[in-house]
């Protein structure tokens, strides 16, 4: 990773939608040298993907909530099941493992705290293996970036 790839993903991620002709201003090199490096990184899966950045509380997604799951047993089959069906549920925007009291924390977005016991009724108390779960509520939101500090 050079430093003119480092300057092109950093454009990037302030405006995904920057064209090459426009990022030759930040970069230093012409677009078609631009083109073929963001071809590349795309490529080797540096860059996964453009969107657009939405305001989950202006779609109605009021409730954000942290879970902390913890699983009976970490055979192969129990994990693989937990992670293919955190992979399925679209209200869970993240999965970390980690380590401490639980074994996975997950961001889940909903749009009412009714809309969480819900969610916990039909999917996660239904999934094989988890043997507790915690939740904390998040209150008010202070930070939220997914600029990665390059």
């Amino acid at each position: 990773m050079d430093t003119i790839n480092r300057r092109i993903l950093k454009r990037l991620q302030q405006d995904g939608r920057a064209s090459a002709q426009q990022l030759t201003e930040h970069v230093g090199l012409s677009a078609a040298p631009i083109w073929r490096r963001i071809r590349a990184l795309e490529a080797d899966g540096v860059i996964q993907g453009y969107y657009a950045r939405v305001d989950r509380t202006k779609v109605g997604l009021q409730g954000c909530m942290f879970a902390q799951i913890s699983l009976d047993r970490h055979s192969g089959e129990i994990v693989d099941n937990f992670i293919q069906a955190v992979r399925d549920a679209p209200e869970i925007l993240e999965c970390h493992a980690v380590t401490g009291d639980a074994d996975f924390l997950l961001k889940i977005v909903v749009s009412s705290p009714e809309a969480y016991d819900t969610f916990l009724h039909r999917f996660l108390f239904n999934l094989p293996g988890v043997r507790q779960t915690r939740t904390i509520v998040g209150l008010r939101e202070i930070k939220n970036e997914v600029q990665l500090p390059l």
